[in-house]
């Protein structure tokens, strides 16, 4: 068993995404591409951008930090710390309101 603090990790990438040139940094903190389950903490400072992307799967973003806003198609919701939001079957896309930190946990499709 193993145990860690969300808080803590959001914390120390959120400091290494606003030192990257992506503006990003992310940590696999669950499962991997052998396990159907996979828990990813990703740290995004104000305006960077994941492009759109297909959805490996049924997947939700919790929002640990900041503010979020996925959008698909002509469709967005926005989150906020604490908000949980169950990601489209469809392309999509994540902009960083302002700084911010997420938990994206995606279960692939067989």
């Amino acid at each position: 068993m193993r145990k860690l603090s969300l808080d803590a990790q959001a914390r120390e990438h959120l400091e290494r995404a606003a030192a990257a040139s992506t503006g990003r940094s992310a940590t696999t903190v669950y499962g991997g591409h052998e396990h159907t389950l996979r828990q990813t903490l990703l740290a995004l400072t104000a305006g960077t951008e994941l492009s759109e992307h297909e959805n490996p799967g049924e997947a939700t973003v919790l929002v640990l930090r900041g503010r979020v806003r996925l959008t698909s198609g002509d469709t967005s919701w926005d989150g906020r710390s604490g908000d949980l939001i169950a990601v489209p079957p469809a392309r999509h896309s994540l902009l960083a309101v302002e700084d911010a930190a997420i938990l994206l946990t995606v279960a692939k499709r067989p």
